[in-house]
């Protein structure tokens, strides 16, 4: 039996923009985080520091993307990719279970990577800015 509330689908739309909004802020205080301090973070996850400068560029432009919906889909799958080598680093490089020790597992990434599919998939609801 499916039951649905039919009164939700009006604020679909809204959804997706807090949806955006969320893995936006999330991004945008990562790559923010490595531009800043390209020496440390590269050091914290194992990288050089330009790879991080390249990354943290890379979460910055990616989260305005997809908080403003200006090529909401590029931006997605950009977000995308980065979470995949994010989990591909910490299965395969760390040795890091799903729930990790400490809260550092790699379900936080998986779940901001199928964020990001949803934004991909839908192009990020009615309210983007449209080029």
């Amino acid at each position: 039996m499916n039951v649905t509330i039919p009164q939700l689908l009006p604020v679909l739309d809204v959804a997706l923009l807090l949806l955006r909004l969320m893995v936006a802020a999330v991004f945008l205080t990562s790559g923010y985080r490595h531009l800043k301090d390209p020496k440390g973070r590269a050091e914290s996850i194992g990288t050089s520091p330009a790879f991080t400068a390249v990354l943290g560029a890379g979460e910055t432009l990616g989260s305005l993307g997809v908080a403003t919906g200006v090529l909401v889909q590029p931006a997605a799958i950009g977000l995308i990719l980065i979470m995949l080598g994010a989990i591909q680093k910490k299965v395969f490089v760390w040795k890091t279970g799903f729930w990790g020790e400490k809260a550092s597992g790699w379900h936080y990434d998986l779940m901001l990577a199928l964020m990001s599919f949803v934004i991909l998939c839908s192009a990020g609801g009615r309210l983007v800015i449209r080029l």
